[in-house]
């Protein structure tokens, strides 16, 4: 079945997910349905204390099996301890056909791909991939499927109960002994924990891992007490120091900063610039520096954010200590400057669904004027892949990029014409991650193409000096310096699917054909 991006969803993947294909961004506007609802139990007399001996005695109690689903947040990304140390345990025990529902997987987890391939993982539920996993998958190793959603999928797939937790794995860099989770105030700060507050409503079992246990009432409390079963109690989480990895990190790159300066100048000319606007940005360092290159012109306009949305890093949290932002609204943490700026009054933890749920009463990503995003390709019609590198191994993750390109007045995407000597700017992504229809212009280092369907926003650039061209014309260029790519070669299974922020299957993942060579 063709869906709404011109993918073909096979027939016996619809039948096998029980989904329907994506049929565009406003299709359940106005849809109701019940919460899931997680098990509890009463807890009257606990002694006072729920720490535990170890992870393996954690798992016990919560009366571990074949066949279960684990969640798991992010908030340490390539720092992050306790995945591994988890399934280790899980492994060890024997245990059989697990899932893993985390909000992301990264290069951190590679050793995840031993147990993949010894039948202890069969299903990975993820924003995305990184490293060896991705390898993994898209060369056949997993049995089942890995089920690619948004932030806000994520929630959207557990409050529905389309995904029910068993136990859930909060790593908290302080906690007390009754369960209260806060993300700062230990030696491995995260900042927040928003990412595992769904986990904290709504799976079964709740356990808290810590290296820093402190007295009670470790308040105010990201994570209450009330959700928490088992608190372990161990040497080592993460380490702070990796948060700010790969895409994560400023750049010094003169393209990517040109860029940036693009970027910023088409902002500053749309009519959505103005006193109280609202501003997010995606990692990427194009994205990081178009931030810092708008607070000068912030200052010299005098023009105030109303506030900033994120994923948060350095430059959005120094407008709040320079006094050029009201608020900042924060679901991860992507340096330690972001973690350090949580103590600050004004910045303010929310969960992933107040973020970017598409399945609640109103998410902030519906209250942004601007987000500045990154990808990996970007199409003729405007679509883009952020999951799948050029070669068909799965490589990015979704993240938020659906969820706040569909939500922002203007949603702008940076990227350089060439990624390597890939073109990124083509005739057809390799994999559909964010349709077309949530985007509104591509800013390469080539020029800038405006979404047809933005006439408005053509139409107040008609006399701004920049370099404006159609997605065509990029394309050609891109084209005519590295040569029309050929198409990866797939095979016929389905080895993954992407999801729509709202459960619908936008594309899917074949199966990589090993490379032959030519006599």
């Amino acid at each position: 079945m063709i869906n709404a991006v011109g993918r073909e969803i096979p027939e016996d993947i619809l039948e096998m997910t029980g989904k329907e294909v994506f049929h565009g961004n406003n299709y359940f506007d106005g849809h109701v349905f019940q919460k899931a609802g997680a098990y509890t139990k009463c807890v009257i007399n606990s002694h006072g204390s729920k720490v535990i001996g170890s992870i393996h005695e954690a798992l016990v109690k919560c009366g571990i099996k074949d066949g279960m689903t684990l969640g798991f947040h992010h908030h340490f990304r390539d720092g992050d301890y306790i995945v591994n140390m988890v399934m280790e345990e899980v492994h060890k025990m024997g245990i059989k056909d697990i899932t893993i529902c985390a909000s992301s997987l990264g290069k951190a987890h590679d050793p995840l791909v031993e147990y993949i391939e010894d039948g202890t993982i069969t299903n990975i539920q993820s924003s995305g991939v990184r490293g060896k996993i991705g390898e993994a998958i898209s060369n056949g190793k997993l049995k089942g499927l890995a089920i690619m959603r948004s932030h806000g999928g994520r929630v959207r797939a557990i409050e529905t109960g389309e995904v029910h937790l068993d136990i859930s794995f909060i790593g908290a860099p302080t906690c007390d002994d009754y369960g209260n989770c806060r993300g700062i105030g230990g030696k491995s700060n995260c900042g927040v924990l928003s990412y595992s507050m769904v986990d904290g409503d709504y799976a079964d079992h709740v356990v808290a891992i810590t290296d820093c246990l402190v007295p009670f009432p470790n308040f105010p409390a990201h994570i209450s007490m009330t959700k928490v079963d088992y608190v372990v109690v161990v040497d080592e989480i993460g380490d702070p120091e990796k948060i700010a990895t790969g895409a994560a990190k400023p750049t010094t790159d003169m393209r990517k900063l040109m860029m940036a300066d693009y970027c910023t100048q088409f902002v500053v000319n749309t009519p959505y610039f103005k006193d109280g606007f609202s501003y997010q940005t995606g990692v990427g360092g194009a994205s990081i520096a178009s931030t810092i290159s708008l607070s000068k012109i912030m200052k010299e306009r005098g023009i105030r954010m109303r506030f900033g949305i994120g994923g948060l890093t350095k430059p959005m949290c120094d407008l709040l200590i320079n006094d050029q932002v009201d608020a900042l609204l924060d679901t991860q943490d992507f340096d330690l400057a972001a973690v350090e700026s949580v103590k600050d009054l004004r910045h303010f933890r929310i969960s992933a669904g107040q973020y970017a749920s598409p399945f609640n009463k109103g998410a902030v990503v519906n209250k942004l004027d601007f987000v500045i995003l990154a990808t990996l390709e970007v199409d003729v019609n405007f679509n883009c892949n952020v999951v799948v590198g050029s070669d068909g191994v799965i490589t990015g993750a979704q993240g938020g990029h659906p969820d706040t390109a569909a939500g922002a007045k203007c949603t702008i995407v940076i990227t350089p014409l060439l990624q390597g000597r890939t073109p990124a700017v083509c005739t057809e992504v390799t994999t559909v991650t964010t349709p077309g229809e949530s985007i509104d212009v591509v800013i390469t280092d080539y020029g800038i193409a405006i979404n047809p369907i933005r006439q408005d926003l053509i139409e107040c650039m008609k006399d701004v000096d920049l370099p404006f061209k159609t997605i065509e014309e990029l394309r050609d260029i891109a084209y005519s310096i590295a040569g029309k790519p050929q198409k990866v070669q797939f095979g016929d299974r389905v080895v993954g699917i992407i999801e729509g922020r709202d459960g619908t299957i936008m594309d899917v993942v074949r199966q990589i054909k090993p490379f032959e060579f030519s006599e």
